[in-house]
């Protein structure tokens, strides 16, 4: 019986899904340190965590068991990628499930900062009555910048227009407009032409500090910068000089450089306090809706590669899929790409007198996945044959 453990208080539908097609489950509700980890994990063969728990290169070379792991969220910057394909644990997430959530809270921030609703409702919770106009403004017929035009972006630019608003958009790689979106050749030219920018950016050494002193120069006089995406795209002191000279009118941020690991009283910004700054602890996509969508999402990913060795939307593998045939058992191996495995696998599997009935190999430049359909029971002294090969790095029986 396979093995499951869920962190971090992934959503119920996830475990009642594994539970539904046989596995175990172990859940816990917070997340765990490395230490921890490479304790609680031999045994184990799928992990489920969200964005608190970190998985090392250490973790993976001590959880010999895992051959993969869900990250019930759309980033998966909290895993080494590379020490898990050295490793051979495919690496699954959910891209999709929580784009409405994000792209509906940063269309209720626009609206807050370009009403200043945060500033008059702190207000009113202190007794003050400042019913006035001044400069407060309709989103209608003002411009969107959107930096990262892809799933959250463009669902950003769905109901920016319709609010009435005009889209602009940067990314480096050309993508199709929505609506009536326009792409610009440069990020500059985003910050120059919005009143209003919304960052959607995975976090990679290309984007860390990508918003800074210069970029914010960049912008509109007052106006509104909002940060969903993740917190060290943006250089906080320099956000929080725009912010503090009225260079810029107002910020939102639901990411920040360093966030705890659980709930916990206060928790420091150099921008509490500030006038028509809007400050959430990452919870974008914190609705019950996206917790059951990616719940359900990842869930059945991990349990369709666990039976059948897809890895289709994996993060870090070829991606391979072919139909199982009930009739056949199926074996899978993770291997280096290098010339002649292949070969010596087939050699394996016709000494052992196997007959293939169905053979899907994708490599990349450094790693090769392969599905094998044989029409005979696979022993372990198979498994061990293919395994001892110099190239392999995990073998695994699906069926």
């Amino acid at each position: 019986m396979q093995k499951v453990l869920l962190l971090e208080n992934i959503h119920p539908l996830a475990r009642d899904l594994f539970l539904k097609d046989g596995f175990q489950v172990d859940t816990l509700k917070g997340a765990l340190t490395e230490d921890e980890l490479i304790a609680k994990l031999p045994g184990y063969d799928v992990l489920g965590i969200r964005s608190k728990t970190y998985l090392t290169r250490k973790v993976f070379e001590a959880a010999k068991s895992v051959s993969t792991v869900g990250c019930f969220c759309v980033g998966t910057n909290q895993v080494d990628l590379k020490a898990a394909r050295d490793n051979g644990v495919v690496v699954f997430n959910a891209p999709f499930s929580n784009t409405r959530s994000v792209a509906e809270m940063v269309l209720a921030e626009i609206v807050m900062l370009s009403r200043k609703l945060g500033t008059r409702n702190n207000e009113m919770h202190q007794g003050i009555w400042n019913k006035s106009s001044a400069q407060c403004y309709e989103v209608r017929g003002k411009t969107l910048g959107i930096v990262g035009y892809g799933n959250i972006g463009t669902q950003v630019s769905y109901l920016a227009e319709a609010f009435g608003m005009r889209v602009i958009f940067y990314d480096i790689v050309s993508k199709l407009p929505l609506g009536n979106a326009k792409p610009m050749s440069t990020l500059e030219e985003v910050l120059n032409g919005s009143d209003f920018v919304t960052l959607h950016v995975p976090a990679t050494e290309a984007t860390r500090n990508m918003i800074g002193e210069t970029e914010l120069s960049q912008m509109k006089e007052g106006a509104c910068l909002i940060n969903a995406s993740r917190g060290d795209v943006v250089e906080i002191p320099a956000l929080e000089s725009a912010i503090r000279s009225k260079k810029l009118g107002g910020c939102a941020l639901d990411v920040f450089p360093e966030e705890p690991e659980n709930n916990m009283k206060g928790y420091p910004s150099p921008l509490m306090g500030v006038e028509n700054v809007i400050l959430t602890p990452h919870i974008g996509g914190a609705t019950e809706e996206a917790q059951v969508n990616i719940g359900r999402e990842v869930a059945s990913t991990l349990i369709r590669f666990v039976q059948t060795g897809s890895t289709l939307r994996s993060v870090n593998f070829p991606q391979v899929d072919i139909p199982l045939d009930r009739g056949n058992t199926r074996l899978t191996n993770v291997h280096q790409n290098v010339k002649g495995v292949l070969k010596d696998i087939n050699r394996i599997l016709s000494e052992y007198g196997a007959n293939i009935q169905a053979q899907s190999l994708h490599t990349d430049r450094e790693l090769g996945y392969l599905i094998v359909d044989l029409n005979q029971p696979i022993t372990e002294d198979l498994i061990h044959s293919i395994q001892q090969l110099k190239a392999a790095i995990r073998t695994r029986r699906v069926s």
